[in-house]
């Protein structure tokens, strides 16, 4: 079975990803990765995205996914963006982030209050070593989930902006759904199913 790396220390993530890709890739297995985390100093999530997956391809040699994700807001210009995980400050705290977001729409009318949860899905495949020259395959993927921000929380599941996150055509918070809902729908599930073929034309069996 071909092996591919999830670059990322996160547990959870590489479970729900294998929920994910697991039926769109037979017969390819994702694994863990505990190598070292680069830095993320990429100016869109595509960017940070291959910056993690290159970094996992180069640090085992493996091919290697990635992901980067936060939530944009129209009236924001489409911040946080890429600082999603960081807006309210260095502590990278989900209640500061989400109490900055909730004072700062404050007397925002809720007819403009549209945002949307966007995931980048990166796929690295290193260059064969004895082929003289031959480049790294790079892919990227992006997947948006849109919907409106509300005014205080809702929920107790999810992370992040998720209790204060309703998405479009439903009544209850990102943070009321269960992660089997949540599979069905998410921005990184609309990424990854995208790159799912790629994963799959080139390194399946």
């Amino acid at each position: 079975m071909r092996q591919v790396v999830l670059a990322s220390h996160n547990a959870h993530k590489l479970e729900e990803l294998r929920r994910i890709l697991g039926p769109q890739i037979p017969g390819i297995e994702l694994i863990g990765y505990d190598g070292p985390e680069p830095v993320e100093n990429g100016l869109s999530f595509e960017e940070n995205a291959l910056i993690k997956a290159r970094a996992a391809a180069a640090h085992t040699g493996l091919p290697a996914i990635a992901d980067d994700s936060g939530i944009t807001v129209g009236v924001l210009g489409g911040s946080p963006g890429i600082f999603s995980a960081r807006w309210g400050g260095p502590a990278r705290k989900d209640q500061a982030n989400v109490d900055l977001l909730l004072w700062q729409l404050t007397d925002v009318a809720d007819e403009h209050r549209q945002a949307g949860f966007v995931c980048a899905a990166a796929l690295v495949i290193p260059g064969d070593p004895e082929v003289l020259g031959q480049p790294a395959t790079e892919i990227c993927e992006l997947g948006v989930w849109e919907g409106t921000l509300l005014r205080e929380r809702a929920g107790e599941g999810g992370f992040g902006y998720d209790p204060i996150f309703q998405p479009a055509g439903m009544t209850r918070s990102a943070a009321e759904l269960s992660a089997t809902e949540k599979d069905q729908f998410s921005h990184r599930t609309n990424a990854f199913t995208a790159l799912a073929p790629e994963i799959l034309s080139r390194l399946g069996e």
